[in-house]
This record gives structure tokens, sequence and C-alpha cells, in this order.
């Protein structure tokens, strides 16, 4: 017993029964982050997930934390929870009017279901590179179907959503869901299929200009005889009510036209000489005379 004391109270003999404790101690207890799901698996097979994602969950009553296993039996793989991206650069995409396009687009996803994620594409990185090229045809085949003009319309968000559905489908297998699908950009290649559409595009827009003045014109037209015509019918009317008013009206306005500046042509250069007498100067002889 004495000799067993003596042991125990050596400073080496402490020192690798505290280093075996906390050895021990590490292998048995573990902490989940928040932003982590734990995947436990004893003796290579998955026997529950820490933390995992749940719509509509609580921070801070999910789970994570200190947690216990079995030393040294039980291994724990650690699986993002938040959104990820996933970047789609320069696919080639041809639309249903044959127009060649070099799309950009990105996803956003999540993993749901951490355990067939990991026994299917063994990692984060992993399930992004098997999504890429779902991605990419369900890309192409969604935007196989519309026209070029669609995807700057209105109507662009409707095949977001479509690309959104097919995408999710096919990647239900690796126990993620597709958060959000977007187009960041989409051009013509450049060289001749560029050049072309450019043409259509400039001879598309001079037609409409063409269509737009034409009926610029018909309808400035129709104003200017229906104004004519109102003209006409307040004249009539005026004449009509009051003869000598309309006679002294229009013989102002044609002697506004013939001296004042009606007469532009030759302005200041033409002389009238009238006789007193003349007809056309009789109503500057005043209504009494």
């Amino acid at each position: 017993m004495n000799g067993l004391s003596l042991n125990w109270r050596n400073p080496i003999v402490g020192a690798i029964a505290t280093l075996l404790l906390v050895i021990l101690a590490a292998a048995t207890f573990a902490i989940v982050p928040e932003t982590q799901q734990a995947v436990v698996y004893r003796l290579e097979q998955p026997i529950r997930v820490i933390n995992r994602f749940q719509p509509g969950e609580r921070l801070g009553a999910t789970g994570a934390g200190l947690i216990a296993r079995l030393p040294f039996i039980d291994r724990i793989t650690y699986v993002d929870k938040r959104v990820l991206d996933l970047d789609l650069e320069n696919t080639p995409v041809l639309s249903t009017d044959q127009q060649r396009l070099n799309v950009d687009a990105f996803a956003r996803f999540r993993v749901v279901d951490p355990k067939r994620m990991l026994a299917t594409a063994g990692s984060e990185e992993g399930v992004a590179n098997q999504l890429r090229p779902l991605f990419g045809s369900t890309l192409r085949n969604e935007l196989g179907k519309v026209r070029l003009t669609v995807l700057l319309s209105a109507e662009r968000s409707q095949v977001m959503n479509a690309i959104q559905r097919g995408l999710e489908r096919r990647a239900r297998q690796y126990g993620v869901e597709i958060v959000d699908v977007r187009i960041k950009q989409a051009e013509l290649p450049d060289g001749t299929p560029l050049s072309s559409a450019l043409a259509r595009m400039q001879t598309a827009r001079q037609q409409q200009a063409i269509t737009i003045s034409s009926e610029g014109q018909r309808r400035g037209a129709i104003i200017r005889a229906d104004a004519d015509a109102e003209a006409a019918r307040i004249y009539a009317g005026s004449f009509g009510k009051d003869a000598d008013f309309y006679d002294f009206y229009r013989a102002m306005q044609s002697y506004n036209y013939t001296f004042g500046r009606g007469n532009t042509e030759g302005a200041g250069s033409t002389s009238f000489v009238l006789s007193p007498n003349n007809s056309y100067l009789r109503e500057f002889e005043g209504r009494g005379r």
C-alpha cells in the first residue's frame, strides 16, 4: 500500500493519469456548433443525427452544444447546416427560337438529410460536384422551352421557379433541398451569332419606330381635321348669330396677315398704296358710316 501511494504521488505518474483522463474526456464528450449537424457513427453505422435542420426551428433549442458518446467506438462527422452556394459559369444554352446563349447562374441549397448526403456524396463539396451537372442539364432543358425575349420580361421569374422545381426533384437523392435559383447573366456568344442578333434587333427597332411615327402622323391628321371641323362649326355658328361681327373678325385676321406679322415674306421692304375708298379697307371706316 505504501508503495502504491508513493507511485500515485510521483509527479510522472500523476501527469500520465491526468493525460489519460483528458484523452478519455475528449473521446467521450464533444461540442456541436449551431451551424453544424453531427452524424454519430457506431462501428461505421450511422445511429443518430444531432442538431438536424428542422423548418421553423428556434435558435438555441436545436440540440446543439455538449454531447456524450461511447469513447473510441462512436465517431462524429459534421455537416454544414447553413445555406450553401452552387455556381454555374458559362453554360451554353439553345432557346426555343434557336438563339445560342452563354448563361451564368447560381443556386442555393441546404442539407436536410445529412446521413443520405454522406452516404451518396461524402461531403458538402462532393454534393456540390454532384449537383453541378444536374443544375446545368435542368437549366438547358427549361431555357430550351422558352424564347430569348422571355429572359428579358416579367416571365423570367416563372422560368426560375421551373428550374428550381426541376433541380429540386433531382437533388432529393442527395438529401438536399434547393432554396433558390437565379440567372446572373445571359449573353449571346461573340462572333457571327452576336452580330446577326444585333442586326435583327436593330431592324426590329427601326420597323417599330416607323410604325410609331406613322401612327402618330395618322392620329395628328385626325386631330387636325377634327380641330378644323370644330373651328368651321364655331365660325358658322358665330356668323349665324352676328354676321357683321363675323365679317369684322375675318377682316381683322386678313389685316393682321397682310400688314402685320402674317406677311413675313419680304417684310420691311414692301409698300402698299391703296385708295381711301378701297373696299378692302371698309372696316377702318367704322360702323356708323
